[in-house]
């Protein structure tokens, strides 16, 4: 029986990527669990604290020795997996060695800072996950910069714009949040190195020393302070993940409903076999779209549950620490799904021009209101003009008459001598439109670039 989507042999390949799923196993966490130790020996090796041989030692412990079941079964017992963990390599250590391991760290040192390696690597693939989409967004964007669609307000037609702009709006929207990425990654990817209350008492004035070592072995940051109980950085990484998910979200949304029947502008990328029905042979759901929508539905709850945890009594939480190791892997995994659908639609998307075109004159004319308005403005004043627009767009919907055919037939129009014709055309709209899609692509080409750089 599995209580998660993401850990269903069933479920969870529509949801989780196996390289994310990788970067969060249990042997994953051993692997690291073990680097983390053998940083700290090393660390503390320099300084004459424990035996030159003991890093090498831990090194050389296979984490398959490590039985999960049985370290599982007594963590039962500990709460924690650190406590059967430490006892199973010392086991496996030389008696001269096994004294010094572990020294003046504590368990949520450990778990803390293998966690950070974990996710190290899980950004990692974020990061090359949203290179991806953003390119693809790009190119999207500017291939179809003038291609002519409806622009729609409250679910209904508003004014036309161009395709190439509905699009520069999504990868603004991503590249938004993937700006964040290497501020998250900088805050994020620090040691913990702190003892049982956070003073590192127990190395003597070492303490600090060996923080600095420790983190510059693993190649992360060394907090000023313990941060067992400041976890604005776990919260934050998980509010941000679920920001992120948001971004992918409204391009998704927007996708199933142009993807829709009744407006059949775009189609997710043909697979065969893929968004089909058991009972509809015809069908072609959005899978792409459903896999991300799922994710940004199920992300603002684990979000709360890291904020939740903030709250942290004292120096360690009965609790609340626990509760994050259900929620930030959950919001990784799900990232991971939701971005490899949407690199899958930002590079494949399937466009139908045509139809977007046909889809401008369902409501003969009344996309170009606004435009025909402001012609109409110059003559009459601008609040004639709107009601007169108004009282038009009425007998348009009774009659099944054109705007432009209305509003010519209207005396008032006649008698302005006002040439409406410049107002129902899409070039000017379209023009607009595609003015903005050259900016959106280079921020996100900027992010693209902040994105590719090594990590400090």
């Amino acid at each position: 029986m599995t209580f998660s989507a993401l850990d269903s042999a069933l479920l969870g390949p529509l949801f989780v990527t196996p390289e994310m799923r990788e970067c969060f196993s249990d042997e994953a966490r051993l692997r690291a669990m073990l680097a983390v130790e053998a940083a700290l020996a090393r660390a503390q090796a320099r300084l004459g604290m424990v035996p030159d041989a003991l890093a090498a030692a831990i090194e050389a412990v296979p984490p398959e020795r490590l039985d999960l079941g049985v370290l599982g079964q007594k963590t039962v017992l500990s709460a924690v997996p650190t406590i059967p963990f430490v006892k199973a390599v010392q086991a496996s250590l030389p008696a001269e060695l096994e004294r010094g391991f572990h020294k003046g760290a504590t368990t949520q040192d450990i778990l803390d800072t293998a966690l950070v390696l974990q996710l190290r690597e899980a950004l990692s693939l974020v990061a090359a996950e949203l290179d991806a989409i953003l390119g693809g967004l790009a190119r999207l964007a500017e291939t179809h910069r003038e291609t002519p669609c409806v622009g729609r307000t409250y679910g209904q037609h508003g004014a036309p714009l161009s395709f190439g702009y509905k699009v520069a709006v999504w990868l603004a929207g991503v590249a938004e949040a993937a700006a964040r990425l290497p501020e998250i990654r900088s805050r994020l990817l620090v040691a913990s190195l702190s003892g049982p209350v956070g003073t590192l008492a127990g190395l003597g004035g070492q303490g600090p020393v060996v923080l600095q070592g420790f983190a510059k072995e693993l190649g992360l940051g060394a907090a000023s302070i313990a941060w067992h109980t400041r976890r604005g950085r776990i919260a934050e990484a998980g509010s941000w993940l679920a920001q992120l998910l948001g971004a992918l979200g409204k391009m998704a949304a927007d996708i199933a409903h142009l993807a829709s029947t009744e407006v059949g502008e775009v189609a997710e990328p043909y697979v065969p076999g893929r968004g089909g029905s058991s009972a509809m042979p015809h069908k072609r759901n959005p899978v792409s779209c459903t896999v991300i929508l799922a994710a940004q539905a199920a992300a603002p709850g684990q979000a709360a549950t890291l904020l939740q945890a903030m709250v942290a009594a004292h120096e360690r939480p009965a609790g609340l620490w626990h509760a994050e190791w259900h929620a930030l892997p959950s919001l990784f995994g799900l990232a991971s799904g939701a971005l490899r659908e949407a690199r899958a639609l930002a590079e494949g998307l399937e466009v139908d021009a045509a139809r977007m075109r046909a889809n401008l004159d369902i409501t003969r004319g009344l996309l170009f209101a606004d435009a025909a308005a402001a012609r109409l403005g110059t003559k009459l004043g601008r609040e004639a003009a709107h009601a007169l627009v108004e009282q038009a767009a009425g007998q348009v919907r009774d009659s099944g008459d054109s705007l432009q055919v209305v509003l010519e037939r209207m005396p008032q129009v006649a008698e302005a001598g006002i040439d409406l014709s410049p107002a129902f055309t899409l070039d000017p709209a379209t023009a607009a439109a595609a003015a903005w899609v050259e900016p959106a692509v280079r921020e996100a080409e900027a992010v693209r670039a902040a994105l590719r750089a090594p990590a400090e």
